[in-house]
């Protein structure tokens, strides 16, 4: 006689070793999005003076700000899960941070292409963290890092909102401007 499946599905049980070593990966993965935010903090800065839009140039003011929140925030998830927020080198924004200069040197000074350009840049950044954070928060979940999965998610909704204020930029004024150019 077949017996029915709960309708809850339980949690895996995982071994100290997986445990161990998935908290491995996490720290690991904080110390890559900790050193790219600190990474993006100085790009930031070369995008805010890059910009002609004040509208734009503002928006990457004020997510200067916000990303040095976000690095004394990851700080806080370190401390909360036991762990030294040491960053490692982040390769991907690395790679991006390179790619948003060379957008820089290509394009002409005070155009609405170059901040084309540079929103284009800034939102591969934006969808990186994004991404990161989102993984981040679910295995904070997973290894029941319940403060940390909070302070995390805090970030991830500001990197969406971000995100979606580079794109009404863009679309309010500036892509249809550098049309024109």
């Amino acid at each position: 006689m077949a017996t029915a499946k709960s309708k809850t599905a339980k949690k895996p049980e995982r071994t100290p070793e997986q445990e161990s070593a998935l908290k491995e990966l996490f720290t690991d993965e904080l110390k890559d999005i900790l050193w790219a935010e600190n990474q993006l903090a100085k790009s930031l800065e070369k995008l805010a003076a890059a910009a002609t839009s004040e509208e734009l140039k503002s928006a990457f003011e004020t997510h200067i700000t916000e990303t040095e929140g976000q690095i004394e925030r990851l700080k806080q998830v370190f401390e909360s899960i036991g762990e030294e927020a040491k960053p490692k080198k982040c390769e991907a924004m690395a790679g991006l941070a390179k790619e948003a200069e060379e957008l820089i040197e290509s394009t002409e000074e005070g155009t609405e292409v170059r901040d084309v350009a540079l929103i284009s840049a800034s939102q591969k950044c934006e969808h990186y963290e994004i991404a990161t954070y989102g993984t981040l928060k679910t295995l904070a979940g997973v290894l029941g890092f319940t403060e940390a999965q909070g302070l995390l998610e805090e970030t991830l909704e500001e990197e969406k909102k971000t995100d979606k204020l580079l794109t009404q930029i863009a679309e309010s004024t500036i892509n249809a401007a550098a049309a024109k150019e």
